[in-house]
């Protein structure tokens, strides 16, 4: 799957950035684009309809307004009321709490793998629709099953340490860490230069669970055998040499870090990353947004997270599908619900707001990135990368439910120094384990 994911997501990113003069132009205004129509058998009604969007991703819950905006202006009778859960707060549990109380969304967000099985008897078979056949076959991986696709893919998404150029030639850095030992050397030629090397948002669980963590999993011989065995409860995290490589990682981060990690969130951290008050963080493109908004003019580019002093082995970023959007299959206006995707997915102002608004990498065929500049550097540094097959897999959403919550609080614990290294991996296996049987 691995070498699939590398050969697929090399060829769709170098054909997304080229500026294909050629390619037909799509139709505007989307009010000419009746391909839904043709594949729903739900009834559509001219009469004033509301869809409740529920979505996480708060770096574009603006833009989002916006874009329904612009949809009302060729649907005038369809509003889309947008609620956003995110920046910290557990969204899945947010969305349990949406459908215990009968205030279920029309349209929400899920991760696929384990989180598709856990929502599978909610979500709407979408194979049909007319945008499934542009999407670029690593993206569709998450919401298939038995051939079968439940979502669609948001964008395509990649993480790793962010870093400020002018920082680093600030320091007298000229060559790019990419061993744990050349990182080190960097950290200190920062400490030395008066600024803090890693601007950590350890307060927020996810940061820890879910993107740090996969970076001891996505670096095992075979990420999926290692989560299968966890997952059936004979694999263990205890004496595994990689994760303990990851686990100095994460200590190089505190070392070097700013004060009081675990209660610095998000917001906090890009911030102190944004106005320069740090060299590195870990993050990813989904943060330009903000960046963008606190310093537009910042030189950015993306570091591998090194784990060993094996530079080859270390040279990659993490890039995956970070969430889709699907249907609830008991919506009263399925019908208009899977016309918006479908419109958003296609028609020309949806492409402009996905490339140009949202920063996304897209995760279509036909969805060109004409400007690199318009992404901005984190995004372009994630293409190159991934361009030269140099990515790691994304795991969590493979973890029975509820673990990375659990991996991100007992990292917390470590990080408070309430468990040491044999008992972060003890805790680990015993939390692991028992959410595997539920």
């Amino acid at each position: 799957m691995k070498k699939t994911l590398l050969i697929v997501m090399t060829f769709v990113l170098m054909a997304t950035l080229a500026a294909c003069g050629g390619a037909k132009k799509e139709d505007s205004g989307t009010d000419k684009n009746t391909s839904t129509d043709n594949t729903n058998t739900e009834q559509k009604s001219d009469e004033p309809v509301t869809i409740k969007m529920f979505q996480f991703k708060v770096e574009i819950a603006d833009a989002l307004n916006k874009l329904t905006e612009e949809y009302k202006k060729v649907h005038p009778n369809v509003t889309i009321k947008v609620e956003t859960v995110g920046g910290g707060a557990d969204y899945g549990a947010a969305l349990k709490a949406k459908f215990a109380s009968g205030d279920e969304p029309d349209i929400f967000n899920n991760g696929g793998f384990n989180e598709r099985e856990t929502w599978q008897n909610r979500l709407e078979d979408l194979s049909d629709q007319p945008w499934v056949s542009d999407v670029i076959d690593v993206a569709k991986e998450p919401m298939t099953k038995d051939g079968k696709i439940y979502g669609m893919p948001i964008n395509l998404e990649g993480y790793g340490f962010i870093y400020n150029k002018d920082l680093f030639a600030k320091a007298g850095i000229t060559t790019l860490p990419k061993t744990i030992t050349e990182l080190k050397d960097a950290a200190e030629k920062l400490k030395a230069a008066g600024i803090t090397p890693f601007a950590n948002g350890y307060q927020e669980w996810w940061i820890l669970g879910i993107h740090n963590f996969n970076v001891g999993v996505a670096n095992q011989d075979d990420p999926n055998a290692f989560v299968a065995a966890m997952n059936a409860g004979t694999g263990t995290t205890k004496n595994n040499p990689v994760l303990d490589q990851w686990a100095n990682l994460l200590d190089l981060t505190l070392k070097y870090g700013n004060e009081n990690p675990l209660t610095t969130d998000y917001n906090t951290q890009v911030t102190t990353f944004a106005s320069g008050q740090a060299a590195m963080m870990q993050q990813g493109n989904w943060t330009q947004v903000q960046i963008d908004g606190i310093n537009k003019d910042l030189n950015l580019g993306v570091l591998p997270m090194p784990i060993s002093d094996d530079a080859a082995k270390n040279d990659n970023l993490y890039v995956g599908v970070p969430n889709n959007w699907v249907i609830n299959n008991n919506s009263k206006v399925k019908a208009e619900a899977k016309e918006f995707l479908n419109w958003l997915a296609t028609s020309d102002i949806g492409k402009q707001y996905t490339v140009e608004q949202f920063k996304f990498i897209p995760a279509f065929k036909s969805i060109e990135v004409k400007d690199p500049a318009i992404l901005g550097d984190i995004a372009n540094d994630i293409i190159a990368y991934s361009k030269e097959g140099k990515t790691k897999s994304w795991n969590w959403f493979k973890y029975p439910e509820g673990v990375q919550q659990e991996l991100g609080a007992s990292i917390q614990a470590y990080i408070a120094k309430k468990l040491d290294r044999a008992g972060l991996f003890d805790v680990i296996d015993t939390k692991w384990k028992d959410l595997a049987k539920k």
